[in-house]
């Protein structure tokens, strides 16, 4: 009897193409004919472009064309109300922000057109653009919940009044994906036919998108994005720049490749959203929360681009309590298009509640791990439903006793080691889980193996590893067997796409329905077809185990059978189209716990430990579960410490660059113990498995900036905590 690899150390599918340099990224592609194209950008905040002057450019060596709002290509701006930008780039005038595609200069190779562009000028209107939240005036309101205990006439009433009452803001500038593979299009054309290699986290929805840029028939658009090194959000939509690369193909009939450089990346593909917040809490003496209130004002550029709405999974989700209210207002500023960034709203919404949290904690001298076991939630606070399956009081249990956390001191700087003090910080973590519809195909080959296709991608996640996982458990076949295909919008649709931590969620059961889909088309064939030995056998004689076909004494493999009637493969596609209205709230949740040490004299921050318990539903593969949590965390660890992209007045970015735009290291980062629970979830799938990509990003900051306050007694609101806000 075969093993499910269900939950074991699977090593990844795709892990030797990698790290030989043989599996192909987007600007790995090299059709013949292939021309190269380099984007000219903005270099003022906000205004109208008078003139380009272009001659130097057109006058370089290899250039072949150079595009521009005066000398434009064909665009099309389809924009419905939400998207990650509302205008196409070179229709127009109008510059909304800096670092706006103005042009696009086309040469025979990459160092060609790069250095034309170079040469080109612009003439602008200028006009002073609106960069600061502070100075923008109040938002719109983008999304409000509240829920008020009988009687209560206003929860201020509540937060005035209550006997412990905390008011806690706190901001955090705009941050950047800052993915390993930069982002890249190559686009060629055949007939009227349009293929596209670019990076997608959502290939069925990209596709679509380029096809509407273009005004033709989404049927002639192919996206393919086998291997992308990093999305996090920012692969999300098809930007402007992969529909401009098309387009210019199109128009120049000849393949096109364009590739950001790294400043390009951070100014024309989203970034997360600057945000400011501000929690109020009232509680009782005990620090049971009477009142929770989360307010924020979210940077929303006039370009377009993704809403920020901290607090609905964060402290909408999170807390017991019988009066809430949650407002979250947009700011219309003129800066590059936002967008998602890996737990869009959770991880800075988490910062502000959990520091909030801690805040209380230290007031009403209840311990941070007890303060939030007082107000455990076993339903949803605004919607009632309960929890599908939440183990969140394990993960506080079993992660305080992994740390030592009964060895914290309660009263900040109060532990040292020599000049160092130490601190310990703990948070709670949650992530919403929603099961999309997903379609997946199996086919059976007559060489023994058998594919798994869905059109998904994989961003470094483990998406090849967990459809070859899924397929060898559904089949009771070794995974080695198993041939998965996805990053190809020819492929049937896996689910909305690599977003939402919903891959494995979504993929799971569309890959077990796809396969007793295709055991059924093999049992069929086995007793219709003249040339099998299982020909004119009654169906219900004939059974599939284990890759071969049963019947008395009868048994052959599928490969033999396919090879005995003549048919190199057979296959069936499994589609779910799970409820909407399911009577439970779907959430994964975690509890952080952080040390860090503190030098009194220079202020130096080093996170010395890192635990982390998650209740995330079943495990489909330990080995790329534990490399998502730890990643997430370390995230964390950026956001906390390092990340920082501050907004000039005039609208450039200060930290547009690797060199400036601080990410952690590995000297920054110690061994990180994660551990799961591994309950099944039994409402939300057979498999019981809910997302977890992006739940270890959530509250990690803050267990950092706790750990940071219990190390030193200073509490820093503003992230990221840096040397010169402790000393």
């Amino acid at each position: 009897m075969s093993v499910s690899p269900i939950g074991r150390e699977t090593a990844r599918v795709d892990g030797p193409l990698k790290v030989t340099g043989r599996a192909p990224y987007a600007a790995d592609y090299h059709p013949d004919g292939l021309v190269h194209g380099h984007l000219v950008l903005a270099t003022v905040g906000r205004g109208t472009l008078r003139a380009m002057d272009v001659t130097r450019a057109e006058a370089a060596p290899g250039v072949i064309a150079v595009y521009t709002p005066f000398q434009p290509v064909r665009l099309i701006n389809t924009f419905q109300g939400f998207g990650a930008e509302n205008y196409v780039p070179l229709q127009d005038t109008t510059v909304r922000f800096r670092g706006q595609i103005i042009g696009l200069v086309v040469a025979g190779t990459f160092e060609q057109a790069r250095d034309a562009a170079a040469l080109i000028t612009a003439d602008y209107a200028g006009t002073p653009p609106r960069t600061s939240l502070a100075d923008a005036g109040p938002g719109r309101s983008q999304d409000i919940v509240q829920v008020l205990a009988p009687g209560v006439a206003s929860i201020d009433d509540v937060l005035r009044a209550g006997p412990v009452t905390i008011t806690t803001t706190v901001t955090q500038p705009a941050q950047h994906h800052v993915a390993m593979e930069p982002h890249a299009t190559t686009a060629t054309w055949e007939d009227d036919q349009l293929t596209v290699y670019s990076g997608a986290q959502m290939p069925q929805r990209s596709a679509p998108a380029i096809a509407a840029g273009l005004g033709i028939d989404p049927a002639k658009v192919r996206l393919i994005c086998r291997y992308t090194g990093g999305g996090f959000g920012g692969r999300s939509p098809a930007w402007n720049e992969a529909k401009l690369c098309a387009a210019a193909a199109r128009a120049l009939g000849r393949p096109l490749k364009v590739v950001l450089s790294r400043e390009q990346v951070f100014t024309t593909v989203g970034h997360r959203p600057a945000v400011r917040q501000t929690v109020r809490l009232a509680a009782q003496a005990d620090g049971r929360l009477l009142a929770l209130a989360h307010d924020s004002d979210a940077e929303y550029p006039a370009a377009g681009g993704w809403p920020l709405i901290p607090a609905q999974h964060t402290s909408g989700v999170l807390y017991r309590t019988p009066n809430l209210r949650l407002d979250q207002r947009l700011v219309t500023l003129d800066t590059p298009s936002t967008w998602a960034m890996r737990a869009p709203g959770e991880a800075p919404g988490s910062f502000a509640l959990e520091t909030a949290l801690d805040e209380l904690a230290a007031r009403t001298g209840v311990d941070p791990v007890e303060l939030r076991l007082r107000n455990y939630a076993t339903q949803h606070p605004v919607e009632g439903r309960p929890f599908s399956s939440k183990h969140l009081d394990q993960c506080y249990r079993l992660g305080a006793t992994r740390f030592g956390w009964d060895r914290r001191p309660a009263r900040p700087r109060s532990r040292t080691d020599g000049d160092w003090l130490i601190g310990m910080g703990m948070s709670t973590a949650a992530y919403p889980t929603d099961r999309e519809a997903a379609t997946v195909r199996v086919r059976f080959h007559d060489n023994g193996r058998v594919s798994v296709a869905s059109g998904t991608s994989d961003l470094g996640t483990g998406a090849w590893t967990v459809l070859a996982v899924a397929g060898a458990d559904t089949l009771g076949l070794p995974v080695e067997v198993i041939v998965p295909e996805l990053g190809d919008s020819a492929l049937p649709p896996g689910g909305v796409g690599a977003v939402g931590s919903a891959v494995t969620a979504n993929t799971m059961p569309a890959v077990r329905a796809a396969g007793r889909a295709a055991i059924g088309t093999l049992l069929r064939a086995a007793v219709e077809n003249p040339r099998s030995p299982f020909h004119g056998l009654d169906p219900a004689d004939v059974s599939y185990r284990q890759g071969r076909l049963h019947s008395g004494r009868r048994s052959m493999g599928f490969d033999e059978l396919l090879r005995a009637i003549g048919t190199p493969a057979l296959d069936a596609i499994g589609a779910t189209d799970p409820a909407q209205d399911s009577p439970y709230a779907f959430h994964s949740f975690g509890a952080h716990f952080c040390e860090v040490r503190v030098h009194r004299l220079t202020a130096e921050i080093r996170v010395n430990r890192f635990t982390s318990v998650f209740d995330v539903g079943t495990v489909i593969n330990a080995r790329t579960a534990r490399s998502q949590f730890i990643g997430g965390i370390i995230w964390g660890i950026g956001h906390a410490l390092l990340e920082a992209d501050p907004i000039e007045p005039d609208g450039r970015y200060a930290a547009a660059t690797m060199a400036d735009y601080l990410v952690p290291v590995n000297a920054d980062i110690p061994d990180i113990d994660v551990h799961w629970l591994g309950y099944p979830d039994p409402h939300i799938s057979e498999s019981g498995a809910r997302g977890l990509g992006e739940l270890g990003t959530v509250a990690s900051a803050a267990a950092v900036g706790n750990a940071v306050y219990n190390a030193t007694g200073i509490r820093v609101h503003d992230l990221p905590i840096t040397l010169d806000k402790l000393l």
